[in-house]
């Protein structure tokens, strides 16, 4: 469920479901996010393919239109479906693109956290992403992030991710997920809430999935 607040409370909510699988022993990570509710949102869909040591590769799906669009470069700064979340935050970043700083360890509601200053490395790809640093605070424990401060291309706060609960979905390989990822604009008071609601582990995963072909069908 994705949750859409602007700055006087009112709500927007929006349900998804989402499907991803790992390639190349986890080098790449396809993913399709498809919006169920409400009417308006209904049918669009987002397919992504996230290399590691590549741009990533995304499409928009929009059944009013019934046309596939892809999202490039220039547009990953952009707000995903007028949420706090922009493209860039749909799939992992390019490790390549930041510069790395650890700083000191701190704690996030009892959680230890390793605290990482990534900035990005030149002004071109900090455009693209909308952003010029980020702070995250990861877990020593399971190493999912708990908190990711943004800065804006000014370097003022710009936005905050927060990590309420992470849950263990696959003990055997030992994967932990987020379920609930608040994202506050601190420049103007908005903030949308991805809640995953359910969550499994396949081996069955069909790879038509990850096709724009299959991205159009309603």
């Amino acid at each position: 469920t994705l949750t859409i607040i602007d700055a006087k409370g009112r709500e927007r909510v929006r349900k998804t479901a989402q499907v991803s699988k790992l390639y190349d022993g986890g080098d790449t990570e396809k993913r399709l996010v498809r919006f169920l509710a409400p009417a308006d949102v209904k049918g669009t869909g987002l397919l992504s393919i996230d290399y590691r040591d590549k741009d990533d590769d995304m499409w928009l799906y929009m059944p009013a239109l019934r046309k596939t669009r892809r999202i490039v470069s220039s547009e990953k700064a952009k707000s995903f479906m007028g949420s706090e979340f922009s493209y860039a935050d749909m799939t992992p970043p390019n490790q390549d693109d930041f510069n790395y700083t650890k700083l000191s360890d701190e704690s996030i509601n009892g959680e230890p956290c390793y605290v990482i200053e990534a900035v990005l490395v030149d002004d071109d790809i900090a455009d693209e992403n909308g952003f010029s640093k980020r702070v995250m605070y990861i877990s020593k424990n399971d190493f999912v992030i708990r908190k990711s401060v943004y800065y804006d291309l000014d370097e003022d706060l710009w936005k905050e991710l927060t990590v309420d609960e992470v849950k263990l979905v696959d003990e055997k390989n030992n994967r932990y997920r987020p379920m609930n990822m608040v994202m506050e604009n601190k420049q103007n008071d908005r903030k949308s809430i991805m809640n995953v609601e359910q969550i499994s582990v396949s081996n069955s995963i069909k790879d038509d999935y990850f096709t724009t072909r299959y991205l159009e069908r309603e």
